[in-house]
Order: C-alpha cells, then structure tokens, then sequence
C-alpha cells in the first residue's frame, strides 16, 4: 500500500531506525508496531540489519495499530578500512544486485559469529546453541545474539557489557565480515529506488568513524543524508554534523536505533522531521504503508 498523505507542515512523530527480531532486535515486526503504537509515533522505520524480511510482517500490522512503517534496511558497509553502517529506505526488495550485497554481508556475519563463539568458548563457557537459542527468529545472526547468550550464561550483566568487555572489536575474540564498499553500497540503493542515510556516523565509542571528506565524498557518490540525532553523539558530534549537512546540502535524521530489550534506547527519544520525511518519500521508490 503507497500512502499519499503528506505529512509536511503537521505535527507527526516520526522514528525512522529500528530493528525487530528479524535482526538483533527482541521484539516481532508485528509486536514492534505496537510498541510504536504505545510510544505515541505515527510513522516508524523498520530498519533491520542487511534484511527486509520482517516488512511484510510489519505492514500487516499498520492498520490494527495506526502507526505508518518506512520501509527500510540498515545495510553493513566498510569505507577506507572502517565499517559504515547504511540506512536505505524504500529501494525495491527484489532489486537483484541490492539483494545479493545483502545476503552475502548476511551470510557472512553468521560464520564471523560461529568463528567467535569459538574463540569466547577458550575462555568462556558458550556454544553455538546458546547462541541460536537467542536468535530464534533472527534473518541475521550477528554479535548481539552471542551478548544475550553471555548475558543468559551470567557472564557479563547485560548487552552493553558484552560489547564493551568481551564483543569490541578490539577484542582479542573479535572476527572481521564481509561488507561492500560504502560508495558502492550507496549507488546499488540508488540504483534499486533506495534513499541512503548514514546511520550514527560520529558514533566513536563503537569504533573508528569516517572522516568528513569521506563524507564528502559519499555524498558525491549519491548520499543523501545524515542521522544526525542519535544517543551516541554528543553534543559536540550533533553540532559538527548539523554543519557538515548544511554545508553539504543533505537532510538530517534523528532516530532510536531502538532494538526492544536488547539495549536502553527508547522509541521516540529522538525524532525525524515531517519534512525530512516528505524528502525521502519523494526520492524513494516505494511509499509509506499507511492506516
């Protein structure tokens, strides 16, 4: 269903970054839906990791919950050695080339998960079961299922502690995965209908980020916008990159990055403007799902 409502010039809540159990989310597509419900938003962005499984699920859910679903895929890149991740709304999901960087950087995190489970389990007690008995319904298995699976065996507290005592990447656990070229990445969206947003991009505390020439010239390759608004940047990191959007002529997002129980983010603690939205509908291929 392709909404025609314009939501420019109203009042609308907007979240357009989250992740479900299709990915490293805890919650359904359909139970997300309705969690955006309780949260008061009136559009929400399915954004699930190198996946669109869960759409058809959470667009079922658009009329028993009044809350519009973006479609959308946080798709994981790497640029100049450091890992970008992409936010493309709206491309066409049976684009074939799209499809297949997706399912390969997919595939990929499954064996870099089996890979450091083995490595954990030298110093940890932790099998592969205990991983996929957290990721039941998971499209892509990645690093968060192998958290919970530490967190159910007692050995770190929560998610947050995993990432940052036993999964960072500079871990001596830590395995690499395949990931397409970021500019790469960016002109297969375009090309499949898709409208590209980096997600996080001055998130440092996850890693090395990308300087703002690469942002330049990401941009040049196609970008179109910036996710600006985000628990992970300071205030220093939000005010350089309003000015980076404005000097590079991009939108900017704010969002949750919600992923249900898995971490403290909230639906709604960071919102995206109806305008902003306006601006991806017209790029995009497909429209909103709409009530």
């Amino acid at each position: 269903m392709s909404g025609g409502r314009h939501y420019a010039g109203f009042v609308a809540r907007i979240d357009p970054h989250t992740h479900s159990a299709a990915s490293d989310g805890t919650e359904s597509p359909t139970a997300l839906m309705r969690a955006a419900a309780a949260a008061g938003l009136d559009v929400l962005g399915l954004t699930d990791h190198d996946t669109w499984q869960g759409w058809e699920e959470a667009a079922a859910a658009v009329a028993d919950t009044g809350v519009a679903l973006l479609r959308g895929a946080e798709l994981s890149t790497i640029s100049h050695g450091i890992s970008v991740h992409l936010l493309s709304y709206l491309h066409d999901p049976t684009d074939e080339e799209l499809l297949a960087e997706a399912t390969a950087a997919r595939e990929s995190r499954v064996h870099r998960a089996q890979r450091m489970v083995t490595n954990i389990a030298r110093d940890f007690e932790l099998t592969w079961h205990d991983v996929m008995a957290q990721a039941t319904d998971a499209v892509t298995v990645g690093r968060p299922h192998i958290a919970d699976a530490l967190v159910a065996r007692g050995h770190v507290a929560d998610r947050a502690a995993a990432f940052a005592e036993i999964l960072h990447p500079h871990g001596p656990y830590y395995v690499p995965y395949y990931a397409p070229d970021t500019a790469r990445a960016i002109r297969l969206v375009r090309a499949a209908g898709g409208v590209p947003a980096m997600a996080h991009p001055r998130a440092s505390a996850r890693g090395r980020v990308v300087s703002q020439q690469v942002i330049a010239d990401l941009v040049t390759a196609g970008l179109a916008g910036l996710e600006v608004y985000h628990r992970d940047h300071p205030p220093e990191a939000v005010a350089q990159l309003e000015d980076l959007a404005r000097e590079l002529g991009v939108f900017v997002t704010g969002a949750s990055d919600y992923h249900g129980a898995g971490k403290p983010n909230r639906l709604g603690e960071h919102l995206t403007s109806p305008e902003v939205l306006e601006q991806i509908i017209v790029q995009g291929r497909l429209g909103l799902v709409e009530p």
